[in-house]
């Protein structure tokens, strides 16, 4: 059998391709996914939360993020305005499937707008950002409303990973599966999400396609008492700050701020790694975000991802996984310990962390670069760099190399697309589902118009 299309990865860019290309009309789509369908997956650090139905995304807070400078670099590939109203349209399509519709923030308010002007004054840039907050839970409902609806319209196979997306003559030809079965396809669409950056990359090698290298983002994520941040997240929810160090003019950046949430751990074959999410119904008396440096390397070094792993791994070496130590602790140059902990006037969210001392295992780069945009950070909103702040560490962003694309999203490969954060295209829930809207809406009028090109 030759399919019509097959879609690898079920996270949000390869769901919103089978869904675009099912409303389209088209038959025969397969859509590969490594990990569990929705219901069979558990958020439990013992096992794998990044793959399976929804990607990362489905144990994510679900922050849909509607400005073209956050997310991801979808827009360059068309005009603001069908930027826009493709951001628009794929919102319309969460929102179908559950996400709540009065759950909305970051509208431009003189009262943003006299934040930003304070931000500026701290040394920091606060990127106002509209999104919408769907929750964890929500998140989940949606995603299960997106199964319900294509399990018996497309053929989905879970547990299912695909070992090599095969090609010839410069055309995309179908997938190897790892039992060494093959499937064929007409068009592939790679969507292999965060969790799949590896693979990506190794199939752009295998492939010969034109790749350019992106940027790892390494860090910590900072847990404090939520009254600390609540005049900025009342207004905006989560504030994207950006700040550039003065020791070395790195830059700094806060990504997904969840006030009232809750540390967790995530686990990615053998590395663990920490992040947050937030509940919509269900709050904690914390907020947490994280703090992330972006380290751009040059030639000879071009596998940023195993630098970010080589960092992570250290935190696990002594720890087993996580660690989390106070500011104080660490501006001492002492170790967190259990007594200190205990005492901590931010209770930790994280149970599992295990105090320690982080200075062992960033490079002084990176936690100058961490403390100094602590730093920044008090000075917009003070509390923030109090001893009893917690920092967990590590956290860190993977980014496939970005692969060189065309309009439609097509890859060097012909009938070949790659879309989502595999792809490094984008960052964050609302671009990838959108990327996945544009490449299968390529497929469908090629299927439609051009049915027997090959």
């Amino acid at each position: 059998m030759e399919y019509q299309a097959i879609i690898v990865g079920a996270g949000p860019a390869g769901i919103f391709s089978a869904l675009t290309l099912m409303e389209k009309g088209i038959d025969g789509i397969l859509l590969l996914e490594q990990g569990k369908g929705i219901r069979e997956r558990t958020s439990s650090p013992s096992r794998e939360i990044l793959c399976g139905w929804g990607g990362a995304g489905a144990y994510s807070d679900g922050k849909l993020t509607f400005s073209p400078d956050v997310g991801g670099y979808l827009g360059e590939y068309m005009s603001p305005a069908s930027f826009r109203d493709l951001l628009s349209r794929t919102d319309g399509i969460f929102l179908r499937y559950g996400a709540p519709r009065e759950r909305l923030f970051g509208d431009f308010s003189p009262e943003v707008e006299a934040l930003v002007e304070r931000a500026r004054r701290a040394e920091l840039e606060f990127i106002p950002n509209r999104i919408r907050h769907m929750g964890t839970e929500n998140c989940r409902t949606v995603l299960c409303n997106l199964y319900d609806d294509l399990k018996d319209r497309i053929e989905i196979r879970t547990d299912c990973r695909a070992e090599a997306v095969l090609a010839g003559e410069g055309l995309a030809r179908g997938v190897r599966l790892e039992d060494g079965s093959v499937e064929r396809g007409r068009f592939v669409i790679a969507a292999p999400g965060r969790s799949g950056s590896r693979w990506m990359k190794d199939q752009a090698e295998a492939l010969g396609l034109q790749t350019s290298v992106s940027p790892v983002d390494i860090g910590v994520r900072v847990e404090l008492p939520a009254a600390f941040l609540n005049e900025i997240t009342d207004l905006t929810y989560e504030s994207k700050l950006v700040y550039y160090s003065r020791t070395f003019d790195d830059r700094v950046r806060t990504f997904c701020m969840n006030p009232g949430g809750e540390v967790v751990n995530e686990r990615s074959g053998d590395l663990i790694t920490v992040n947050g999410h937030s509940f919509a119904n269900r709050k904690s008396e914390n907020t947490n975000f994280a703090i992330l440096v972006s380290s751009m390397f040059t030639e000879p070094f071009r596998d940023p991802i195993a630098y970010g792993r080589y960092i992570a791994q250290l935190a696990n070496l002594l720890s087993g996984g996580t660690i989390v130590q106070r500011l104080g602790d660490l501006l001492a140059g002492r170790r967190s310990t259990r007594a200190r902990i205990d005492r901590c006037l931010t209770t930790p969210t994280l149970k599992q962390a295990v105090p320690g001392d982080l200075s062992y295992v960033f490079p002084y780069r990176h936690l100058r670069d961490i403390i100094e945009m602590i730093e920044a950070m008090d000075r917009l909103a003070p509390g923030v760099s109090s001893r009893h702040t917690l920092l967990y560490g590590v956290e860190v962003k993977f980014y496939s190399n970005r692969i060189e694309v065309t309009e439609e999203l097509e890859t060097g490969v012909k009938n070949l697309f790659a879309v989502g954060d595999g792809a490094g295209l984008t960052r964050g829930l609302l671009q990838a589902a959108a990327s996945g809207i544009v490449a299968a809406e390529a497929v469908a009028g090629r299927l439609h118009h051009e049915p027997h090109d090959s």
